[in-house]
């Protein structure tokens, strides 16, 4: 696949997954292209800053310098302060979202090895982090599906495919999205990505 002829929709998540992946040469014809195709800079902004939670700060910090140096935007930082029952009321109901009926599950499962993560999960991930409005959650969830899919993370992969399923995202669109991540150079991200599709497939009797 040539840069120039992706598809607009899919050079968000391309975007997160080459930030994390240290692919900086390719990073940054992402973002040239999107700038090209007048993707708001405030959406790519918020794709790289949710990278923290799956990448660590030290990736976000230099992605989003060289963001930075591409859009020279201001970025305002919102002066309100939300409460920590606020952030975590946002969060337990986006997280709900995402995990339907396997909320609960999910909570008592992290809970189990380390109440901080569990506690951290809902209020800094759910909370503060992918309840921003900057980004609609189907936008977040496809470019953390590329994130999960480029750095092999089978279990959380396979949540977030099942949340885009509840969000009402078509599966054939997620399985374009992880064909379309063998522009990055290793077919093994796209082999990964559809052996956890296909596991979804399967189980659900999912027809695409």
């Amino acid at each position: 696949m040539i840069i120039e002829n992706i598809p607009t929709r899919f050079i968000l998540p391309l975007i997160a997954a080459s930030s994390v992946l240290r692919k900086e040469k390719l990073f940054k014809k992402f973002l040239l292209l999107a700038k090209e195709k007048r993707i708001p800079a405030k959406k790519i902004y918020e794709v790289l800053l949710q990278s923290y939670l799956f990448a660590g700060f030290p990736s976000a910090l230099i992605s989003l310098k060289l963001f930075k140096e591409i859009f020279p935007i201001s970025i305002k930082k919102k002066s309100k302060i939300q409460s920590y029952s606020e952030l975590k009321r946002r969060g337990e109901k986006t997280c709900r979202k995402i995990y339907g009926d396997k909320y609960e599950k999910l909570i008592e499962n992290v809970n189990s090895f380390s109440p901080e993560l569990a506690d951290w999960l809902v209020v800094e991930g759910y909370g503060k982090v992918l309840s921003r409005h900057q980004l609609n959650l189907k936008e977040r969830e496809l470019a953390i599906i590329a994130m999960m899919t480029v750095l092999k993370y089978e279990n959380q992969l396979y949540s977030h495919i099942i949340g885009a399923y509840r969000l009402g995202i078509k599966m054939s669109f997620i399985s374009k999205l992880i064909d379309s991540l063998k522009i990055l150079g290793n077919n093994s991200y796209t082999s990964f990505g559809r052996k956890i599709l296909e596991k979804f497939l399967v189980l659900e009797r999912y027809y695409i």
